[in-house]
């Protein structure tokens, strides 16, 4: 059969635009496919404008200067250049179909989009997440915020009420409150940003209690309202919290329903993601796919690297395919301080019973960071008696580009010996990954049986 492309990618977001762009460099007929704006949810309503409202408020924090004018329109105005000027570049080779609908599946081989269809040998589902909305009894009946809406309000709220204290409701917090906003977190967990570390999560706390944003932990919302022209909510532990605005920042969903997965028998589980094998690739030989929509791992570099992967693996033969789960993959709240992971938890050890020694060097003991007044932090390593690294937890200043070592540390299972054998730059704060390195080495030197053994050896040297 022939075939109008070689490939076809559903979505434009991290995933799909890895898979398009590499797929046409590669010299393959591509057509992506995308109902709104290349980018995707990171790139218009996600990772690079909480970045760009994140940065203003820091500024405006710093000054402690009254904000003159909403920032929103700036922000958009950057992420139009962005996209016109820049990221639509990169698709020269690749015929668009943007902004013509939705894309479903009419057999494994073709999608249609409006009254358009396409063919392809191999195509690939990249298709994201949308926000996750509570069952909570009133909630639909509130223009509450997401992060789809969030950067294109006209004004400043006055107040705001978060529900969910993770990676977006603790950056939109500081956020807002910086730019002089009433902010209440809510959540269900005992601590900010549940899915990392909980003593990062405890320190991020101890910074909001400064900066006068108030968190409620270990709350079930139970309902919320109007009340003119505020929000309430009220939770099982009878607080009442009134505000102008609501955001809703309580994790992701998977809804897969327009795409008709069905009429190419593609099978899903049980929160409607897209069952994909350890190459991406789903029950459907030539259809793989890749990003928020399998179920792997949420977070948009991730969506990158299953892009790359997935592409790859698509035109390799079999011995030759990589497996996903065999990378790491590190992740940021871009809070201030920032706070990074990469590896295991301490949690996940536990429920392992794997053994490991925690390392942990605070920002304060370092003259750098005293000095550049960057003290709040500290770098926590889980390790095993020999070295092998299961994990890292980073918070504090410049963290996201610290936990990069530790995640190619994990992935090509460099000891934490060979971490202090390598010169840092210094004075950095990645200098700080060197002196845990030191730290646990200096531990195994107090240890009995290594000292009896030094002492034998420096008898015959």
């Amino acid at each position: 059969m022939k075939y109008d492309f070689d490939l076809i990618t559903i979505g434009l977001g991290p995933a799909g635009m890895a898979v398009s762009v590499m797929g046409a460099e590669m010299g393959l007929k591509v057509c992506a496919i995308e109902k709104h704006k290349i980018g995707g949810e990171c790139m218009n309503v996600g990772c690079i404008p909480s970045k760009a409202l994140l940065e203003i408020a820091r500024k405006q924090f710093v000054k402690k200067v009254p904000l003159q004018n909403t920032p929103f329109a700036g922000i958009q105005k950057d992420l139009d250049f962005i996209g016109e000027h820049k990221t639509k570049k990169m698709f020269e080779k690749v015929h668009l179909v943007i902004n013509q609908g939705r894309a479903e599946f009419i057999d494994k081989h073709t999608v249609k989009v409006g009254e358009k269809t396409y063919t392809a040998k191999k195509i690939f589902i990249a298709t994201g997440t949308k926000p996750l909305i509570p069952p909570i009894d009133g909630i639909n009946d509130i223009d509450y915020l997401t992060n789809e809406n969030i950067f294109k309000q006209d004004s400043i709220p006055k107040s705001l009420t978060v529900i969910g204290g993770g990676a977006i409701g603790a950056e939109m917090a500081q956020a807002f409150a910086r730019l002089g906003t009433n902010v209440t977190i809510v959540q269900y967990d005992s601590y900010l940003v549940p899915a990392g570390d909980q003593e990062a999560g405890e320190l991020l706390q101890s910074v909001f209690d400064r900066e006068n944003i108030k968190y409620l932990n270990e709350r079930k919302i139970l309902k919320a309202c109007k009340e003119g022209e505020l929000v309430t909510i009220e939770t099982d532990k009878g607080d009442k919290i009134t505000s102008e605005k609501l955001l809703v920042a309580a994790g992701r969903k998977i809804d897969m329903a327009s795409l008709k997965l069905e009429n190419a028998g593609i099978k899903t589980g049980l929160k409607g993601e897209v069952i994909v094998n350890k190459h991406l690739q789903t029950n459907v030989s030539n259809i793989y796919a890749v990003g928020d929509c399998n179920g792997k791992v949420l977070l948009s570099h991730a969506a990158m690297m299953q892009g790359m992967i997935g592409i790859m693996n698509s035109m390799m033969p079999f011995f030759m395919k990589q497996d996903i789960d065999k990378y790491v993959i590190p992740w940021t709240v871009f809070t201030d301080p920032q706070i990074s992971f990469v590896g295991m938890s301490e949690k996940q050890l536990k429920q392992k019973n794997i053994k490991y020694d925690t390392v942990k060097v605070n920002y304060d003991d370092y003259g750098a960071a005293i000095a550049e007044k960057k003290e709040v932090g500290f770098v926590k390593v889980f390790v095993s008696k020999l070295g092998k690294i299961y994990g890292a937890s980073i918070a504090g200043y410049g963290s996201g580009e610290m936990i990069n070592e530790w995640a190619l540390a994990i992935q090509k299972n460099i000891k934490i010996y060979d971490i202090m054998l390598l010169a840092h730059s210094f004075p950095t704060m990645g200098f700080l990954t060197k002196r845990v390195a030191e730290t646990w080495m200096m531990e195994k030197m107090k240890l009995t049986n290594i000292q009896r053994m030094l002492k034998l050896v420096t008898k015959f040297y």
